[in-house]
């Protein structure tokens, strides 16, 4: 299976840039001298890209005029990047900036994409705007707004309320204005990415309708979790499922502010969100953002959203902080690499994404589609603690053919022709593995399993309307034949969580299946039905559910049953640790060097011994290494020779 690798061309490792001197509204207060300062930090730091705003309340104080002094400021600003060797990417529709909107004074309340004039104001500032710069080679590229959901409608971002067609409409009215300024440059929308192909919340933006019309995708994630490995990988989930359209993946914002974290750990989290994010197929790089703003602390937003003061790489006395030195290092590796030119292996491993999360089908509750990203970004943890090489397989674009193995975590519903896809897979000598799940609610509660029975060689003894409750904090799987490397007698334990309706087995008997594993009730657990040339695998608990909604769960032993199933159906990955808490990825240059990540889930030191299938892994230097030695939460890349 094909993993997403597209490029721009250049890799960018960058930040979205306002000056101390002004913040959101610096062009009004443009000091050059501060503004050059700045950027040569980021430059001497190893960020050669930044992201700029037009902010439009200064930039189109009437429906018909620009201001051409804020426009000869922004020339400037250009051309102290193209002094130091930097480029940027305006962003025209702002609009919406750090916990605050703003409007133009003369909007008076017109509808941001159904409005004909107002659209047609807009189309004329892009156009305008990119008919002055777009010859300038600083600009690397365009954005038509800043996380316009929550600007169109703060309230709902959008949820419920944006209709996609306008939305698209919008969207390509604009793109045409950047087009008809003369700009030849990638544009994209800066929407963040949060449409419902992503989140199972359709806030009209939807990414399968806009990857048409742009030429990158650009996910904004700053995610509250409960867990440390779900935190470090949960941006790098969401650009696994960026992967449509073919086109580029670029972490358009990310970040921290140092009021919630400490130094260290804010460089643990942006290592990690580097790093992982680059392995899942991200070719690009802005973090949110370059400065603290301490003196602008009776400004909006930073007046009533002061936390948004201190999310800079540098602080308000110009000291480089810790992540700023995590980009740095994060630059140089790139180059050491030539990342450019490297990509992902293929995958022999899919994690079945149920089109139930972006589908919107009749008579399905909301809960259907958000849990769905639930259970599969906790698969994606799990699969990468047991070092597979996983690709993301939507139902919605067909289940492919080419894997050994076919992860579907904690499904309640997928659709009958993507069950018959699946048992196609099966019979042709693949392993499908699917666990049970009732769902989060009562509404038609159940799993939605065509021919369950026969499916996978069981005889169901659930009884209507009713569940069967799992008591306890913890259930118990005692291998009770071989799988993989997992041998008979071996245990795994795993946490148990939901609410009433989710918190539940299907109790089966076995009927031509394999008993694989009993709970602690010595009920068939995990069970293995052959079908033509290969094996359907049912698991009987919704393992993976119960592990995404408890906290600090990770690891967690589903990733033990992950790699026991690789190995079973001859996924044999190159590279590999014997334990959750280092993981091993690969990316592959043109030239055939092949490249291992060693990334650490540890919070202290950690050495691992890799398992190399064939070559020896050597350092930047061509030693041989035999044992890994990470520091908390470290990352090392070494060569398989």
């Amino acid at each position: 299976m094909k993993r997403q690798s597209a490029r721009l061309g250049d890799i960018w490792v960058g930040v979205n840039f306002w000056s101390r001197a002004g913040g959101p509204r610096m062009w009004r207060s443009y000091d050059p001298e501060v503004v050059s300062e700045e950027l040569a930090v980021m430059r001497a730091h190893g960020m050669t890209v930044t992201r700029s705003f037009f902010y439009w309340p200064d930039f189109m104080p009437t429906p018909d005029t620009l201001d051409e002094e804020l426009v000869a400021r922004y020339a400037d600003f250009l051309d102290r990047h193209q002094a130091l060797g930097m480029r940027t990417i305006p962003t025209f529709i702002v609009g919406h900036m750090s916990g605050q909107n703003w409007d133009p004074a003369w909007r008076q309340g017109r509808d941001l994409f159904g409005d004909v004039w107002f659209v047609a104001r807009q189309a004329w500032y892009v156009r305008e705007l990119t008919a002055r710069f777009k010859d300038h080679p600083a600009v690397a590229a365009w954005l038509l707004t800043n996380e316009v959901p929550i600007y169109a409608d703060q309230r709902s971002r959008g949820v419920g309320t944006l209709d996609h067609e306008q939305v698209a409409s919008w969207a390509q009215i604009l793109i045409d204005a950047v087009r008809a300024g003369g700009g030849t440059q990638p544009v994209s929308i800066g929407d963040g990415a949060w449409g419902v192909e992503v989140t199972g919340n359709d806030n009209g933006f939807r990414v399968r309708e806009l990857a048409g019309l742009v030429d990158f995708l650009g996910p904004h994630v700053y995610r509250m979790e409960t867990d440390p490995v779900r935190r470090h990988l949960g941006a790098a989930f969401v650009c696994e499922l960026l992967d449509l359209g073919g086109k580029p993946v670029i972490m358009e914002e990310f970040g921290l502010t140092s009021d919630y974290t400490s130094e260290a750990d804010a460089a643990h989290y942006y290592r990690q969100v580097l790093h992982n994010t680059l392995l899942a197929g991200a070719s690009g790089w802005l973090t949110w953002n370059n400065t603290d703003y301490d003196d602008l602390w009776q400004d909006e937003p930073y007046s009533h959203h002061p936390f948004e003061m201190h999310f800079g790489l540098v602080d308000a006395a110009g000291r480089p902080k810790a992540q700023a030195l995590e980009v740095r290092d994060f630059a140089a590796l790139i180059e050491r690499v030539d990342l450019a030119r490297c990509s992902r292996p293929d995958a022999r491993a899919a994690l079945v994404v149920s089109s139930y999360l972006e589908s919107g089908y009749p008579f399905t509750h909301p809960q259907d589609a958000t849990v769905v990203f639930d259970v599969c970004r906790q698969a994606y943890v799990a699969a990468r603690e047991a070092d597979l090489a996983v690709g993301v397989a939507r139902e919605k674009d067909g289940i492919p053919d080419d894997c050994l193995l076919y992860l579907l975590p904690s499904a309640k519903q997928l659709t009958a022709p993507g069950w018959r896809a699946l048992l196609e897979r099966a019979r042709d000598g693949a392993t499908v593995y699917a666990s049970w799940f009732a769902g989060e609610h009562a509404y038609q509660r159940g799993s939605w399993w065509p021919g369950l029975d026969a499916m996978f060689g069981v005889r169901k003894q659930s009884r209507y309307g009713l569940v069967e409750p799992i008591t306890g904090d913890r259930v118990t799987l005692t291998m009770t034949a071989a799988l993989g490397d997992l041998k008979a007698g071996d245990e795994l334990v795993f946490p148990v969580a939901g609410n009433a309706n989710a918190r539940s087995y299907l109790p089966v008997e076995p009927d031509g299946a394999e008993v694989l594993a009993r709970d602690d009730a010595g009920r068939p657990a995990l069970l293995r039905h052959a079908v033509g040339a290969g094996w359907m695998v049912l698991a009987a608990y919704p393992f993976e559910y119960m592990a995404a909604i408890t906290p600090n769960v990770n690891p967690e032993p589903t990733w033990r049953l992950y790699r026991a199933l690789a190995r079973a159906s001859g996924v044999d990955e190159p590279v590999s640790f014997d334990t959750p808490l280092v993981s091993a990825a690969l990316m592959r240059h043109e030239d055939g060097r092949v490249f291992v990540w060693c990334v650490s889930q540890a919070g202290t030191e950690v050495k691992a011994a890799p398992a190399v299938r064939s070559g020896t892994l050597r350092d930047e230097h061509g030693a041989p290494v035999s044992v890994v030695e990470l520091p908390p939460y470290g990352v090392r890349v070494l060569e398989l020779a």
